[in-house]
């Protein structure tokens, strides 16, 4: 159902929506992908500058001093299920911030490290998620200048996927025949051929020279495949 027009409303930690708090470049643009895709979101950040440029591109943006437990409160933040700590420069901030969401009990609360020092500090106070947004995208990025992956996800639990193109023996051979699991240990997921949107792979599926592949396996295995001509 498409959004009405007029003026956003906000609703105070309804089923879905989330609060995220520090609208620095992390903060904004998780921010506005959330908007993007029609979740209730309420940002707070200490500078007005940074509220009055995202005002009306947010269910409510407000200036506050999320160390303060009263300021939370007022602003409902204490009845959200979901929220974010995007501060990353201000550590004390962040660990002031963090501690007092999960004294509110949220049910989910992420939390940005700049270090792993401070992921750890975010941890022991109860955090649900500490992501490392430089880190995870610069670890990224060195896999994709490094080999041959078009793209590249790393989980946790040394699991991996990435997207590339198919190594030259398994071209022209059903994925059954190449025995790419026994051999490499990883699993293709799915294939794209030129001109088409990528499909599920199946035993049978024939991969071609000008495939896009979608391969899932350990980090490592997945990593030595992508490399593979």
């Amino acid at each position: 159902m498409a959004r009405k027009p007029g003026p956003k409303k906000r609703r105070t930690g309804p089923e879905g929506s989330v609060v995220v708090i520090g609208l620095g470049r992390f903060g904004r643009a998780l921010a506005l992908e959330l908007a993007d895709e029609d979740t209730e979101v309420l940002g707070i950040d200490e500078h007005a500058e940074v509220v009055q440029a995202l005002s009306g591109s947010l269910t409510h943006v407000v200036r506050a001093d999320s160390t303060k437990e009263d300021a939370l409160r007022q602003l409902g933040v204490h009845e959200f299920e979901r929220a974010v700590v995007a501060i990353g420069t201000d550590l004390e901030a962040s660990i002031l911030t963090a501690s007092l969401l999960i004294s509110f009990g949220i049910g989910n609360v992420w939390a940005k490290a700049t270090s792993e020092a401070h992921g750890r500090i975010l941890t022991q106070l109860g955090v649900h998620h500490v992501v490392y947004p430089e880190h995870d995208m610069g670890q990224r990025v060195a896999h994709l200048v490094r080999g041959r992956m078009l793209d590249y996800i790393e989980f946790e639990d040394d699991f991996a996927m990435a997207k590339t193109n198919p190594p030259a023996d398994i071209i022209g051979l059903p994925l059954s025949n190449s025995a790419v699991r026994t051999r490499y240990g990883i699993t293709v997921v799915a294939i794209k051929r030129p001109g088409e949107g990528f499909t599920y792979a199946t035993a049978e599926t024939v991969v071609q020279a000008d495939d896009t592949i979608i391969v899932a396996g350990r980090t490592r295995a997945t990593e030595r495949f992508s490399e593979l001509h």
